[in-house]
């Protein structure tokens, strides 16, 4: 069998898709795997905030389009860049064991969050890790930034930021870890739902391809990620609306934080949720934020 995979041009996107090949050549020795490299509005338009050009489905309509129309039969994403709403057609036909899901702080001389001098910059370019940088360190000046690890770690060095907050796995996955100056508590700094999560994404009718993906899916990432996909779709959100969730898989428990926060920082709602069902855990977080007022921080952040 012969797999053509899609995924974007960045150094990121091509290192996940090569370890979804290797991933798979592990287990089908005689797998042959052809990489198509797509460049997605998301890609193109690095000047502007995510907000502005569309969300998450800028990383991804041109190859979900690529998938349905069958000129490639696999597509790698990061997970978090995936709508809650899949398209008609198409599948998560399996998740690859979960990198670190914690955010990171990255300084030139490793200094740590609360040792920032007052008034330093820090760049990120995401609403929810932007309002928790302002609930925890008020007197930033926390900014928007875009751009694959490269350029966000140039712009660092050259000091147009003093620090910069990026989620860990890019990191690591890119061999960048070494740049790392602090692993942001979750408990202060909840990740972006299903973050950390490769996705391989197949066409429903691919009945063979599919059968193939789900050999090689990891049960508790798998798990986890239906939690906190399942509390993004019942709050109704996107990437332009700061939510954190991070859900961790113990035995047949499933025990999800989750958190709603006003864009400047002002309101933080968090609560917790546990059970056996994954997305019975991440409704039950998303009731509990929505009558503790959630709402109204959502309709302000749309």
């Amino acid at each position: 069998m012969e797999l053509r995979i899609a995924s974007r041009r960045s150094p990121l996107a091509v290192a996940q898709s090569e370890l979804a090949a290797k991933t798979l050549h592990e287990r089908y020795a005689d797998l042959r795997t052809l990489f198509v490299e797509v460049e997605t509005e998301g890609d193109r338009r690095l000047s502007a905030p995510l907000a502005e050009i569309g969300g998450k489905g800028v990383f991804t309509q041109e190859i979900e389009e690529m998938l349905r129309q069958g000129t490639v039969d696999l597509a790698v994403h990061s997970l978090k860049d995936l709508p809650t709403a899949m398209p008609r057609g198409l599948r998560i036909a399996a998740v690859l064991p979960r990198e670190d899901p914690r955010d990171v702080l990255v300084t030139r001389d490793g200094v740590r969050l609360l040792d920032l001098p007052r008034g330093a910059r820090v760049g990120t370019s995401s609403p929810r890790r932007q309002a928790q940088l302002r609930l925890l360190r008020p007197d930033l000046q926390v900014e928007d930034i875009r751009g694959n690890v490269g350029t966000r770690l140039r712009k660092l060095s050259e000091g147009t930021f003093d620090g910069l907050v990026m989620a860990a796995a890019g990191l690591l996955r890119a061999g960048a870890g070494a740049q790392i100056s602090e692993y942001l508590d979750p408990d202060h700094m909840l990740p972006a739902p299903a973050q950390g999560v490769i996705a391989l994404e197949a066409r429903s009718s691919s009945r063979e391809i599919l059968s193939v993906l789900r050999s090689v899916s990891d049960r508790t990432a798998m798990r986890a990620a239906r939690a906190e996909r399942a509390l993004l779709a019942a709050l109704g959100s996107g990437c332009a609306v700061p939510i954190g969730a991070l859900a961790t898989v113990e035995g047949r428990k499933i025990r999800l934080r989750a958190g709603v926060f006003a864009p400047d920082g002002s309101v933080a709602l968090r609560t917790q949720a546990e059970g056996g069902r994954a997305e019975e855990v991440g409704e039950a977080a998303a009731a509990a934020l929505l009558k503790m007022g959630a709402q109204r921080l959502l309709s302000a952040a749309r």
